[in-house]
């Protein structure tokens, strides 16, 4: 795999589509340029189901995680307790 994705215009990879595949499965990730700015990456599909997979941690993953499970919820923090009067009957 190279250490760096090898670049094909929009154009190219239209018009060479099979070629980009092949060599997408050979070689690993290709850059999809248009107008020269990045757009796209191809990658292998194997490659492409570990990423998905290492984006979103197992059930197991969270519970044995020291990490703080709550931080990034912005959930506030709790006012102080507020009694009220019982009813009257």
């Amino acid at each position: 795999m190279s250490a760096h994705p090898a670049t094909w215009p929009v154009q190219n990879a239209k018009a060479r589509f099979s070629e980009l595949l092949d060599v997408c499965m050979a070689e690993g990730p290709q850059t999809i340029t248009r107008r020269g700015v990045a757009t796209a990456v191809l990658v292998p599909f194997e490659q492409w189901q570990r990423l998905d997979k290492s984006e979103y941690p197992t059930l197991k993953d969270l519970l044995l995680s020291d990490k703080a499970r709550y931080d990034d919820l912005g959930i506030p923090p709790r006012e102080p307790l507020k009694m009220r009067p019982p009813p009257v009957f």
